[in-house]
């Protein structure tokens, strides 16, 4: 689906990624996912539609960033990002001061599905009894032949 975003969304690509942009936009259901969620982005305030799962996948993958599991790996022997970092942080953002719980606690992983349905991949893993999180590190993390990419290196501060 093209949209007056996608063309925002594609730029940023291929200034990270040049000539695998498209190959990799096209292989990864996150970022298909992000140009979904993203389709009422230039129409303005009353026209979006809920923006907390955008908020969701944004918080856990600065937290990725933070730890350096971008560069480093070894994200499975991560103890997890606390919910309550994760929702305050949520909240800092523009606009993010009235959101809820829900999209860190299971909305965003059945909003995803819903879309991908074929994709046997849930973006966020939690252990509920300890309240920790990650982003799936399977949806970060794209193959294109031989090469790896991790689609993390798009986070920036700077949209926010």
């Amino acid at each position: 689906m093209e949209h007056d975003f996608t063309p925002i969304i594609g730029s940023i690509l291929e200034s990270h990624f040049g000539e695998s942009a498209q190959d990799l936009f096209d292989k990864s259901p996150l970022l298909q996912y992000l140009n979904l969620k993203t389709v009422s982005a230039t129409r303005g305030s009353k026209a979006r539609g809920s923006f907390a799962s955008l908020y969701a996948i944004y918080v856990l993958v600065e937290d990725y960033i933070e730890h350096g599991y971008h560069k480093k790996g070894n994200y499975t022997q991560y103890e997890g990002a606390r919910f309550t970092k994760l929702f305050t942080r949520q909240r800092q953002l523009p606009f993010g001061s009235t959101l809820q719980n829900h999209a860190l606690n299971h909305r965003m992983n059945q909003e995803f599905r819903k879309f991908f349905s074929q994709v046997d991949i849930q973006p966020i893993l939690r252990v509920v009894d300890t309240q920790r999180y990650w982003f799936n590190e399977k949806l970060l993390i794209l193959s294109l032949g031989k090469r790896k990419f991790n689609i993390a290196r798009l986070y920036s501060k700077r949209y926010f």
